[in-house]
């Protein structure tokens, strides 16, 4: 039986200063909307303790499809217009179940 392989993001976003009260406060509905999309294994954002403005982010789903489904729903979410501009930095793996 061949299993497809999950999908592993992991990285992070600098938030400029002016930003960051903006994004803390979206940044609760962006993890629950995500956490209930079908596929998501695992979603974590997180604040850096050591560099100011920098989100730490991990998620796991399922297959490509299940991601690619969750990158099509940020794009067009609340999240992505508050976002907007800044850089991520990620790094996408696929890796074994």
């Amino acid at each position: 039986m061949t299993r497809n392989p999950n999908i592993v993001l992991t990285g992070y976003v600098d938030v400029p200063d002016d930003r960051l009260e903006v994004v803390r406060a979206a940044l609760p509905g962006h993890i629950a909307l995500t956490r209930a999309e079908p596929g998501c294994l695992s979603f974590h954002v997180e604040e850096d303790p050591n560099t100011a403005g920098r989100f730490n982010v991990a998620e796991r789903f399922t297959d490509r499809a299940s991601f690619d489904a969750h990158q099509t729903r940020m794009k067009a979410s609340n999240w992505a217009t508050i976002t907007a501009g800044i850089p991520r930095h990620y790094n996408v793996v696929e890796v074994d179940p």
